[in-house]
Formats: C-alpha cells, sequence, structure tokens
C-alpha cells in the first residue's frame, strides 16, 4: 500500500511534514495536583500529576535525599484500539515505556527544589492511533505545567518515518506505523535543544536517519508552540496570568 498518493497526501489527508491536530485541555481533574488531556489526531491521552508529597512506604528506600523521586505509570486502556487481545499492565513493552517516560519527565523536572518527596505521574492512553508515546510525553508536560511544580522547561515529542521508501513523514499515525519504516521517536526540550529520549522501533538506515531526525526535531518546536499557546490560554481563563513567569 503506497502511504504518500503522486500528490503528495498521505492516507489521512495530510501532507508529508504536517501534524496531526492537536487538541489540549489543562486541569480537567479537581482532585489531582496537576492535569490534562490531549488529542492528537485520533490518539488520546490523560495525565495526572499528584505531589510533591511525602513518599510511599514501598519507594522509601528510592528516594534521594536532596531531590523528588519521579513515579510514572503508563498503561493503555483495553479499549484503546481496534485490538481486542488482554493487555497486561506488566508485560515488557508496558514496562520500557514506563521506563522512558520517567527519564524524559524527570530530565525536566526541577527535582532539587523537592528533596525527599515523591512525584507521581499517570499516564493512560485512552484511544491509540499513533505516535502514543509522544503524545503521552506531551500530556504529562501539560499536567506537570498544572500541577505548579517547577520545571526547567517543557519536554516535547514527536514522531517521524519514511514513506514509499525514503519519503520523510511527521507524526506518524497506526497505519504509518504498520505499513510504513521504522519509526523514530524524540523527546526534547525546545529552548535548550537537549534530547531528552531517542526511540527507533526497528532498525534505520543511516542515510536517512539526518532527515528524519530534523524532522522530528521540527515537529517537536511545532507542539511546543501548540502547547504553550493553550498553557496562557489557561492561564488567562482562571485568572492566573499574572503569575506567569514567561
Amino acid at each position: 500500500m503506497e502511504l504518500i498518493s503522486d500528490q503528495g497526501l498521505r492516507v489521512d489527508g495530510r501532507r508529508t511534514k504536517e501534524l496531526r491536530k492537536v487538541h489540549c485541555k489543562l486541569g480537567i481533574y479537581g482532585h489531582a495536583d496537576g492535569s490534562a488531556f490531549l488529542q492528537q489526531g485520533n490518539t488520546k491521552v490523560i495525565a495526572t500529576v499528584y505531589g510533591p508529597h511525602e513518599p510511599r512506604q514501598v519507594f522509601k528506600s528510592r528516594v534521594p535525599h536532596d531531590s523528588a523521586l519521579v513515579v510514572c505509570d503508563y498503561s493503555l486502556s483495553a479499549f484503546s484500539s481496534g485490538d481486542r487481545r488482554k493487555r497486561l499492565h506488566s508485560d515488557r513493552k508496558t514496562t520500557d515505556l514506563t521506563i522512558n517516560l520517567q527519564k524524559a519527565l524527570t530530565s525536566a523536572i526541577k527535582t532539587e527544589l523537592y528533596p525527599r518527596t515523591q512525584i507521581d505521574i499517570i499516564v493512560q492512553v485512552l484511544e491509540a492511533d499513533g505516535g502514543n508515546f509522544a503524545t503521552s510525553i506531551n500530556a504529562a508536560t501539560l499536567a506537570l505545567v498544572n500541577s505548579g511544580i517547577a520545571m526547567k522547561e517543557y519536554v516535547v515529542c514527536c514522531t517521524a518515518s519514511l514513506g514509499n521508501g525514503n519519503v520523510p513523514m511527521l507524526d506518524i499515525t497506526h497505519l504509518e506505523e504498520t505499513l510504513g519504516g521504522s519509526t523514530l521517536t524524540v523527546a526534547m526540550m525546545p529552548h535548550s535543544k537537549q534530547i531528552a529520549l531517542l526511540d527507533l522501533s526497528d532498525r534505520f538506515h543511516v542515510d536517512y536517519l539526518e532527515d528524519v531526525m530534523s524532522l522530528a526535531q521540527k515537529g517537536c518546536d511545532e507542539i511546543y508552540k501548540i502547547l504553550d499557546n493553550e498553557v496562557r490560554l489557561h492561564m488567562i481563563e482562571t485568572g492566573s496570568a499574572s503569575n506567569w513567569g514567561r
């Protein structure tokens, strides 16, 4: 199946370097310290943040004396995709994604400001249609901002791949993940340009890596602008714009 038509359009009608439509909202749960909903294309994610708080007994031995311990929980709802097979919460892929989520988000949090505490970040994919992990990073970033936890800067994430053999494509759907080449996931801090996470779903020819990497980073920059604009609108709506420092 050709993922890009002769007119340069993908199956969902986008151009190769075009993001899916992004919709997001902060503060969706009153009981959490921070929360956010983010939809990117048909992929939908909810993220909640609790803390900083006293470490739970099971984590006390792991909490550093000079910083906070970030604990993440990443999961896919049983109804998140057309695949109805039973998903085990502790399966290897979910465990790996949880570890990657923790590493990427910890790199952006000023954990040194919250010594001997625990910060919980819970991410649930409600609907999976490609870029699930990237959307989860973006939703978690919004939830952290909503919680008021100090961050060095946003950490944003985007995917890129190759269509029709060698054409770079941005923001990959599930169909493109399935039928296209290896998917590159890039999480970065847009101001400092620091890479928080790089992940390849499969082997990737080195001749194409630079172009695909550059496209994913450009996607991160675009997503940052969308998220930052949503944060600013939320601050205005809630009357806390005067406390917004950037």
